[in-house]
């Protein structure tokens, strides 16, 4: 695919996805540095942020389905989880991350390229 090629439903699912899942990974885990709040407090809160996830998700997904399959498209959106959430783990809960996530990540991505390179033979 060329750089003329690229056309905004190529490039906003990439966009919406990145969006959505900072919001997504602070509902989800955003949550573990107030462990001193009520659960019921941090489930509100997480789904109230939840619901801006979708409000950029749906549509990355509704978009980029005029340039992407089903497949590539949840693919796309899992390898982003994995980046948001790497960064989110380093520098917002201070824990490191480790050659074993690091493996575990790079098969992921393995993973990832056949999903997008078609079909073999």
């Amino acid at each position: 695919m060329s750089f003329a090629s690229v056309s905004w439903a190529h490039v906003a699912p990439i966009v919406l996805l990145l969006i959505s899942n900072v919001f997504m990974t602070f509902a989800w885990y955003g949550h573990l540095k107030f462990t001193d709040k009520p659960l019921w407090l941090v489930v509100m809160a997480s789904w109230g942020i939840a619901f801006i996830e979708y409000c950029f998700a749906v549509p990355a997904n509704r978009v980029g389905h005029a340039a992407y399959s089903a497949a590539e498209l949840k693919t796309m959106q899992e390898v982003i989880t994995l980046l948001v959430f790497a960064a989110f783990s380093v520098l917002y809960l201070k824990e490191a991350l480790t050659w074993n996530h690091a493996i575990g990540f790079a098969f992921i991505a393995l993973g990832a390229f056949f999903v997008f390179k078609g079909p073999i033979g």
